[in-house]
């Protein structure tokens, strides 16, 4: 196979990891021919839309699921450092497009924001304040500050300590320079871009309904425009499914082995949105608790300001819920479309060794908007009925497979990549902290799939901290963070 020679690659979906995908392959092989493909009528309307995410940019400073406590009391904060390495490969890409001009205004996508951890109850206050001297330590987390002081406190988060019992022990960690991320815009400009080059084209209102692959190890890839209801079939060397919660079920279509007992378990997300200025004023950060005990990750409280349409919000949740579609705009026929006779046993498994997930998804389903707000009083012991309304966020699909290390039925958390074994399709699945760290994620698919192009050298250019480690380089780490807070405008 000649390195120089043009290839074909298809992107399914419009979302943060195929437009991600897709600009940084723009500029790595400028002469091949990247057609994607996207089911709705434009880009970012799922998972990466502003409105249903969080916008948090994952850097594990407030996430308390990141750093874990061992049985002899200790933190492990190993994911936590390579969580916040994978932000700053994002941050470097990003301020790479802004130098480039292709994101004219870095302040519509990204802004400074303190992030912060809050704690109530004896037991979580000791918990933080080992990870604060644990996580303190570590250049990356240098500036972090913890405290116990009530007044302290209602100079942070005066929302939360309006009407606190003082009784109960609570504690936090701040570090002023956390992000809020609009990755719908973000996604906007990447798409925008791509259908603006020379060897790029952006389809909307298309949806890929079945693959073919070829003796010359090509695809044939059959695309349904929705229009019309056509179907046309092109030809590719490559796929590339980013397709958010859809990825699984177009990935089985394809046949490969990889696909195999693989499932998904779809869950909705929900949060308690206001935008009474009086009430949003009051609260300047980003602010995240621990998780129920007994619950995944994704059930972590946390209470955020927002910047969307122009406006300044808070949102307050996750709450989960339950239901067949794998998309917002999907079937509720995803779910059981997507079992077969390979992954039945995974699928049964997984329902029975996470009893309890399936007990807590079901009891939120049931809440109704007075126990909500109960759940939010916790953060905000003061808010009104009348100032928060419930919004309906996107879908994510908790990847379900069969390992070695874990038997039968295991939930991956986290985006994974899967690609076949002549590397001809890649599919991106799992969920956050997918949008925040997709750079790393997109280095990770060239890396297993398109070594032999030898592009490391231009990676590098976009990417100044390639192969290289910010988490024991502390003087790179320092000098890139520094650049980057500088072109995106970071810096307060």
């Amino acid at each position: 196979m000649s390195n120089t020679q043009s290839k074909d690659v298809i992107l399914i979906g419009a979302g943060v990891l195929s437009t991600t995908f897709g600009t940084l392959l723009k500029h790595l092989a400028p002469d091949w021919n990247i057609t994607l493909y996207e089911r709705l009528d434009r880009p970012a309307i799922e998972s990466s839309n502003e409105s249903n995410n969080a916008g948090t940019g994952h850097a594990a400073l407030c996430e308390l699921n990141y750093t874990v406590e061992q049985k002899d009391g200790s933190i492990d904060i190993e994911k936590a450092k390579e969580i916040n390495q994978e932000f700053e490969t994002s941050k470097q890409f990003w301020s790479y497009l802004v130098q480039n001009k292709e994101i004219e205004d870095p302040q519509a996508f990204i802004r400074p924001l303190p992030h912060i951890s809050f704690v109530m109850g004896r037991r979580d206050v000791s918990f933080l304040k080992r990870r604060f001297e644990t996580l303190s330590q570590h250049p990356m987390f240098e500036g972090m500050e913890y405290t116990e002081d009530k007044e302290k406190l209602a100079q942070w988060m005066p929302l939360m300590m309006q009407g606190r019992d003082s009784n109960v022990p609570v504690a936090a960690s701040k570090i002023d320079y956390g992000t809020d991320v609009n990755f719908g815009e973000l996604t906007r400009q990447m798409a925008k871009n791509l259908s603006e080059s020379d060897h790029a084209t952006v389809h909307y209102r298309h949806e890929v309904v079945g693959f073919n692959q070829r003796k010359d190890r090509k695809w044939e890839v059959r695309v349904k425009d929705l229009r019309d209801n056509t179907v046309e079939t092109h030809i590719t060397d490559y796929v590339f499914i980013g397709a958010g919660g859809h990825a699984i079920p177009l990935l089985q279509k394809t046949g490969i082995p990889e696909s195999k007992h693989l499932g998904g378990f779809p869950i909705s997300g929900a949060f308690l949105v206001c935008r009474k200025p009086e009430v949003v004023e009051q609260h300047d950060a980003k602010v995240y608790g621990k998780e129920p005990p007994g619950t995944p990750p994704m059930t972590v409280p946390h209470l955020d300001k927002r910047y969307i349409n122009g406006g300044i919000s808070l949102l307050f949740g996750p709450f989960a819920a339950i239901g067949p579609k794998f998309l917002k705009n999907g079937s509720n026929l995803d779910l059981f479309k997507s079992l077969n006779s390979s992954n039945l046993l995974t699928m049964a498994s997984a329902g029975l060794k996470n009893f309890p997930l399936v007990k807590y998804s079901i009891q939120q389903v049931l809440m109704k908007k007075e126990d909500r707000m109960k759940e939010l009083r916790r953060f905000v012991p003061d808010a009104k009925d009348e100032d928060w309304e419930l919004h309906i966020a996107g879908k994510r699909v908790q990847v379900i497979k069969d390992t070695k290390d874990h038997g039968r039925g295991f939930i991956q958390f986290g985006t994974e990549v899967v690609n076949s074994q002549d590397h001809s399709v890649i599919a991106l699945l799992g969920e956050s902290p997918g949008a925040s760290t997709s750079v790393s994620v997109a280095l990770e698919v060239l890396e297993r799939n398109f070594a032999q192009y030898g592009w490391s050298d231009k990676i590098k250019e976009i990417i100044p901290s390639y192969g290289e480690s910010l988490i024991t380089d502390t003087k790179l780490m320092h000098k890139i963070r520094k650049q980057t807070n500088k072109t995106l405008q970071l810096d307060k």
